[in-house]
């Protein structure tokens, strides 16, 4: 049986293993392929993972290991290449990892749609993996944006966040966990209250469909939009990937 699956930590609040048993289940194929989530405790499990899987010939990778997972690939696609962060590999028949990006084109889809003709400029609220396909996306299609992040690594801290800069840029996309399981409840903590009428909020989490970043958004009058269009994008591209239609 050809086994593919999920990797990262957490990944109990996942639907991919729903999503892709009912693509098995519609293409008949069920007896043949199956979809299983891996926790991992550190991406360096990933081989004990791969020992005691042979037949598995593809995966997703979630947080927190989409910049991690990469000195364990054999290569990697131009565009992952590029964004420095990979979120599906495809398991070669000599045993080889080959990692892609499908959040970038996901991401891009699920956006355009949310906000139609309107091109506000954009804070991206964290620095991780995610957010590297989300900035190489915005700077691809021509978008003004800053980073925010604890760490240091972004432009801006969130305790730069003024009320010039929230007026500027009205376009906020979360690619953080926070509001994700066992972060529920959590948010990034952006000055809410200057968030107006003329703010875009968009969540890369879909699971919940609601998370307190897009319910303070949505308190405010802002237009919001959560991860679950990006989540089935992505999740198409991964199959493609895979080579396995």
């Amino acid at each position: 049986m050809d086994i593919f699956g999920l990797i990262g930590k957490p990944v109990s609040h996942s639907m991919s293993a729903e999503y892709f048993t009912r693509k098995f289940a519609a293409e008949e194929c069920l007896d043949t392929k199956a979809y299983l989530l891996f926790e991992l405790d550190t991406i360096g499990d990933l081989k004990g993972l791969l020992a005691s899987q042979p037949d598995l010939r593809g995966l997703n990778v979630t947080y927190p290991y989409k910049k991690e997972i990469i000195p364990y690939l054999h290569s990697l696609s131009p565009e992952a290449a590029r964004i420095g962060a990979v979120n599906c590999v495809r398991v070669e028949d000599d045993g080889k990892l080959v990692g892609y990006n499908t959040d970038y084109m996901g991401f891009g889809t699920s956006l355009s749609e949310f906000l139609g003709n309107h091109k506000p400029k954009a804070l991206v609220l964290g620095t991780g993996g995610a957010s590297q396909a989300v900035q190489a996306w915005l700077a691809d299609n021509d978008f003004e944006f800053l980073t925010v992040s604890h760490s240091g690594k972004g432009n801006l801290s969130y305790e730069e966040l003024t009320a010039q800069i929230m007026e500027e840029y009205r376009l906020i996309i979360n690619t953080t966990p926070l509001g994700m399981a066992p972060l529920l409840g959590e948010c990034p903590p952006i000055p809410y209250d200057l968030v107006s009428e003329e703010h875009f909020l968009f969540d890369l989490i879909y699971n919940p469909a609601t998370t307190e970043f897009l319910h303070r958004g949505q308190m405010r009058g802002a237009a919001v939009c959560n991860g679950q269009r990006m989540f089935v994008c992505q999740a198409e591209a991964s199959w493609r990937v895979y080579g396995r239609l």
